[in-house]
């Protein structure tokens, strides 16, 4: 079992406040890109939902759930992959890998950081509350599909773009059709980016067994990539049309677009370093995209 890489524990530091920094670099709260990539398409979802700026309790609710949530999402996605982590270039080095931090603690903080989420979605409205469940349930299984399929990273747009539709409910105490269909872009950006990140350990997960967008893909790697960006901004066309965004927004969806671009480039000879860079700049994807709406729905009126 030692060879698997977790039951091999390391002495364990005696102080509270290294502990505590340990169950942070657990949650990846060092590490905000994946915040932020969550963040996004929830604000998208709340200005969308609200035709401008939210409820302050609501956008608060949400953006610190967000970051809950996702942190809650990076312990139990390393702790599905205890088996698998050691044998990663990229994540050797992670408390559960390492056997810093134990399975044990890693389950309690996952439940501490889930409960704390549950509590400020309390708060909110009825329907808000019944679909923080179907939130749970996605987070807490997302990370063992890659066992199965060779999908997870659709289960993981899925999973992070639940708040849009969550948002809605929030904000106009229904989902509109309009949330489905952000959500359902958000789903298709959310593999796409995730395809980067997993071109990056595609040799790695072939030696171990997992699976991946970037090995289904294969070859055809950046040509479905195309066409899955490409449908991303259909979504985000449509989305424009129906919430009657204007001149701004599909300024920053001209940006959006410019910043994939790059990505291509820059990815075309699929080395790793390149791709795990297009796939942290994605979030300067999701800014620009809530920076056209924003400036669309408060310069609305004054033209």
């Amino acid at each position: 079992m030692a060879a698997m890489g977790y039951e091999r524990f390391e002495p364990r530091p005696a102080a509270w406040h290294d502990r505590l920094g340990l169950y942070w670099k657990l949650m990846r709260a060092d590490r905000p890109i994946g915040w932020l990539l969550l963040l996004w398409p929830t604000w998208w979802g709340l200005w969308i939902a609200a035709e401008g700026v939210p409820p302050l309790w609501i956008l608060f609710v949400f953006s610190a759930g967000v970051w809950l949530t996702r942190g809650a999402g990076c312990v139990i996605n390393d702790y599905a992959d205890r088996w698998l982590d050691p044998h990663v270039e990229r994540t050797r080095e992670r408390p559960l890998a390492t056997g810093a931090v134990r399975g044990r603690e890693a389950l309690a903080l996952f439940a501490v950081l889930m409960l704390a989420a549950f509590a400020l979605v309390l708060t909110l409205n009825r329907l808000t509350i019944l679909m923080s469940f179907v939130g749970v349930v996605l987070a807490a299984t997302y990370p063992y599909l890659k066992r199965y399929t060779h999908l997870p990273q659709v289960y993981l747009g899925m999973a992070f773009g639940w708040g849009i539709p969550m948002a809605f409910a929030a904000v106009q105490g229904e989902v509109p059709p309009i949330a489905w269909v952000l959500y359902a872009t958000n789903i298709l950006w959310s593999t796409a980016y995730d395809t980067w990140y997993a071109m990056v350990d595609r040799e790695d997960d072939l030696k171990v067994g997992s699976k991946s967008t970037a090995i289904l893909f294969g070859d055809m790697d950046l040509v479905i990539q195309g066409v899955l960006y490409a449908l991303v901004f259909l979504g985000l066309l449509l989305v424009g049309r129906q919430a009657g965004l204007g001149t701004w927004y599909w300024a920053g969806l001209g940006v959006a677009a410019l910043l994939v671009v790059r990505q291509f480039w820059i990815c075309r000879h699929r080395e790793r370093e390149p791709c795990f860079r297009a796939f942290l700049d994605n979030h300067w994807v999701g800014m620009a995209v809530f920076a056209g709406i924003a400036a669309d729905l408060a310069l609305r009126g004054q033209g």
